[in-house]
C-alpha cells in the first residue's frame, strides 16, 4: 500500500522509537518494530510486507511474530483465496499497556524472586554464622520485598487499565502529586 511522504516519514520515526523503547519494556527491538509497524498501520500485513519494510529475515519476522502472537498483541488473519496469513496490532492501548505489564511480571519478576530465594537458600544453608553472610541475606531481602511490593502494586493497577478506568488513574496521580506538593519533596520513604 502506497503511503503519503509525511505518513511513511511518521511511520518510520514510529517503528524506530518503539524499537528504542523496547528495552524499557522488556521487549526485543525487531518484535517491538514489528508490533509498531502492524500498529500503525490500516490494514494487515503479510509476512513478507513486515519483512521487505523492516529488512528483517523470515526466521526473525516468524520467531517474532509468534511472539507478539502469545503476548496477544497482534492477530493473524486469512482471506479466502488467499494462502498468506497477515498479521494487524492490538489498537487498543489499555489492552497493550495491561498485557506487557502482566507478561513482563511473568517473564522478568517472578523469576528473579524465585532466584533471589534461592540465593538465600544458598546462604541459609552455610548456617549464617558469619556477620558477611548475614548482611548479605539482609540485602537480597530488601531487594526481595521491593519486588512483592511491585508486584502488589501492578496488581492492583492493572484491574483499573483493565477497565480503562482513567479517571481513577488520573486522581490517583493527582494524590501523589498534592502530597508531593505539601511536602515539597517527592517520597523517598520505604
Amino acid at each position: 500500500m502506497e503511503h503519503s511522504k509525511a505518513y511513511q516519514e511518521a511511520l518510520d520515526q514510529f517503528v524506530l522509537l518503539w524499537g528504542e523503547m523496547a528495552s524499557a519494556w522488556g521487549i526485543n527491538k525487531t518484535m517491538s518494530q514489528i508490533h509498531a509497524l502492524l500498529y500503525a498501520e490500516s490494514h494487515p500485513l503479510d509476512t513478507d510486507s513486515i519483512m521487505d519494510t523492516l529488512d528483517i529475515s523470515r526466521g526473525n519476522a516468524n520467531m517474532n511474530l509468534r511472539r507478539l502472537l502469545d503476548w496477544e498483541l497482534i492477530h493473524k488473519k486469512s482471506f479466502p483465496g488467499d494462502r498468506k496469513d497477515y498479521y494487524s496490532a492490538e489498537t487498543d492501548v489499555w489492552k497493550i499497556v495491561s498485557t506487557i505489564i502482566r507478561e513482563r511480571q511473568q517473564r522478568e519478576i517472578a523469576p528473579i524472586r524465585e532466584n533471589l530465594e534461592k540465593c538465600i537458600q544458598t546462604l541459609e544453608s552455610g548456617g549464617l554464622t558469619d556477620e558477611e553472610s548475614k548482611e548479605f541475606k539482609v540485602r537480597i531481602e530488601n531487594y526481595m520485598e521491593f519486588l512483592e511490593m511491585f508486584e502488589r502494586f501492578t496488581g492492583a493497577l492493572l484491574p483499573y487499565i483493565n477497565k480503562k478506568n482513567l479517571k481513577f488513574l488520573k486522581q490517583l496521580v493527582k494524590l501523589v502529586e498534592v502530597k508531593e506538593s505539601l511536602t515539597g519533596k517527592k517520597d523517598t520513604d520505604g
